[in-house]
């Protein structure tokens, strides 16, 4: 741990002669500050964990993003494939029902012609 340029004595003796505290409560002032100014600071090693946290971070998310692009891509190609199909036995149903309406309605018309060719006789 490195050490932080906070002068105790100077601290001490500020709070003794401006304060007016006792020579116990400054060292005990002084003490407890120092200490927490010493626990809350990073060091060059704990930023340089961070960076390493981070990049590591970075990378592992990058991958995923890729990894799931390939997925969608996959997912998509496999749904149109799927949809695709679909659309074809929807064409040949629609055929089917527009070539038996076309035979059914010859057959009407074709009956409807030959009742109207026996009535008129």
């Amino acid at each position: 741990m490195t050490a932080v340029a906070f002068d105790t004595l100077r601290f001490v003796r500020t709070l003794r002669e401006k304060a007016k505290m006792s020579p116990e409560q400054a060292e005990g002032l002084a003490d407890a500050v120092s200490e927490a100014i010493q626990n809350d600071l990073a060091t060059k090693t704990d930023i340089a964990m961070v960076r390493t946290d981070i990049e590591a971070l970075r990378l592992s998310t990058k991958t995923d993003v890729e990894a799931l692009r390939l997925s969608t891509k996959a997912d998509l190609r496999e749904a149109e494939l799927r949809l695709e199909a679909r659309i074809e036995a929807t064409k040949g149903e629609i055929i089917k029902w527009v070539v038996g309406s076309i035979g059914f309605q010859a057959l009407v018309i074709v009956g409807a012609v030959v009742a109207l060719a026996r009535g008129l006789h």
